[in-house]
């Protein structure tokens, strides 16, 4: 059994700034913020409804020059992501017209486009030649187009995720880390730094309830076991030989190496964690990586990236992005472009990194950022594995069987939302040690099995 540690509650001043980040797509409990960049929301004001993540906040500090450039004010609502998944459904299912613009993601413009609820962006982008859709990542231009083949969002950021390891604690332990490691080789790893300073974990992984939370490394674990959430005949298969493989070693790996209360601990646990040195290791979101490498991290220069564990496939990195997309009831389509291209322009990411740094520029989604020396210079560290693993990420086909949906750490139907959130909370209790992970799992697939009849 896993030995009882004892969390290090006193933080630093950086690692309580952190508790209201959220990064990749995990869900959060920070409060619901509204800011503006004028005394209040007027008419003719564009509306923006906004994912409280970091990459977010010099986006609101800089809206300024974007008034000065184009004379639109901007009125944000900020929520934290599992408030503003519920938010943006709403929003785009009733057409309320509350909102101009929304963060949101791959998962919802298939389903939202092809609904009819989103305005295209195709026309702005053919009259906006200096926007250099070119040189935006293919996948996330295919995943933010809808059925139809119009352009429905523009991504803000782009993610995979990798394997993150502290060097000098593998150093002092004499071992190594592969460049391409095997979840075989990641438990024998973790259970050989376990404890290696007192109360460090051997790794920390997202345990708490939630799709964008437990579920978002769990699946791709899943996928790369040979595991399927439905079969192409829409049978579900959440308590296959596969599944049930992934997902003991993911429970047993916590529960063995991982860090106390993990059933607790979501994405932003894990990067304090990890700050706080008392995790030697953390799969997730190759966002994490430019936090740790900024001037005032703690672990600056002491972590190491390689790619996302495998057990049957070559990759298993997930593919994510914060994106734009306009309502088909926002009353300002045109100024909702204008914010658009400027936000995901090539131009605001070396704006931001000028005044910020690259840790805070919303990277990730343009070829063109991998080939700018002052990125290249200022994440030597990470940037290579990160482009390799959003290269290497294939949202339609991220297992060993062929899926009658895509995505890698999600499932592209409108169900999921419900149903992941129950199913993740299936998976919490099992690595809390409430309930096995065969139990579990066999609540799961009763939980899945009506959805994917509901699709035959």
């Amino acid at each position: 059994m896993k030995r009882t540690r004892v969390r290090l509650l006193a933080v630093t001043a950086m690692a309580a700034s952190l508790t209201m980040m959220v990064t990749a797509c995990g869900g959060a409990g920070s409060a619901p913020s509204t800011s503006s960049s004028e005394s209040g929301a007027a008419g003719g004001t564009l509306r923006v409804l906004l994912a409280n993540n970091p990459q977010m906040e010099p986006l609101r500090e800089l809206t300024e020059q974007f008034t000065a450039e184009t004379g639109v004010k901007v009125a944000y609502t900020t929520l934290p992501e599992n408030d503003l998944r519920d938010k943006v459904n709403q929003e785009y299912s009733s057409q309320a017209g509350q909102y101009d613009l929304t963060s949101l993601s791959a998962f919802e413009v298939p389903i939202f486009s092809k609904n009819g609820w989103m305005a295209p962006l195709t026309d702005y982008v053919a009259n906006d030649p200096d926007f250099d859709q070119a040189d935006v990542f293919p996948a996330f231009t295919k995943g933010l187009t809808g059925p139809d083949g119009k352009l429905y969002g523009e991504p803000f950021y782009g993610e995979s995720s990798f394997l993150m390891y502290r060097k000098d604690i593998f150093k002092e332990k004499g071992l190594t880390m592969p460049d391409n490691p095997t979840w075989d080789q990641v438990v024998d790893l973790a259970a050989k730094v376990d404890n290696a300073k007192p109360g460090m974990a051997g790794i920390c992984l997202r345990g708490l309830a939630g799709w964008g939370q437990n579920l978002a490394p769990l699946n791709t674990v899943i996928n790369t076991y040979g595991g399927q959430w439905f079969d192409t005949d829409w049978n579900a298969k959440l308590d296959s030989p596969e599944v049930k493989a992934a997902t003991q070693m993911y429970v047993d790996l916590l529960q063995k190496s991982g860090e106390p209360g993990a059933a607790d601990t979501g994405v932003q646990e894990c990067i304090n964690i990890v700050q706080q040195s008392q995790a030697a290791m953390y799969y997730d979101a190759t966002s994490i990586a430019g936090l740790f490498e900024a001037k005032d991290s703690p672990i600056k220069g002491k972590m190491g990236y390689v790619a996302a564990p495998v057990k049957e496939t070559k990759n298993s990195g997930w593919l994510w992005t914060w994106a734009w997309g306009v309502p088909k009831s926002s009353k300002n389509p045109d100024a909702a472009w204008k914010f658009i291209s400027w936000a995901s322009s090539k131009k605001f990411e070396q704006t931001v990194a000028d005044k910020y740094g690259w840790a805070k520029s919303p990277t990730g989604k343009r070829n063109s950022t991998y080939s700018n020396t002052g990125y290249t210079e200022a994440t030597a560290a990470y940037y290579k594995q990160e482009k390799a693993a959003l290269d290497a990420a294939d949202p339609t086909n991220p297992g060993v069987k062929p899926n009658p949906y895509s995505g890698v750490q999600f499932v592209g139907i409108p169900e999921f939302p419900d149903l992941g959130t129950q199913v993740s909370q299936q998976i919490a209790s099992a690595i809390a040690g409430k309930i096995s992970v065969d139990e579990a799992l066999a609540n799961a697939q009763k939980l899945a099995e009506p959805v994917g009849a509901a699709h035959r």
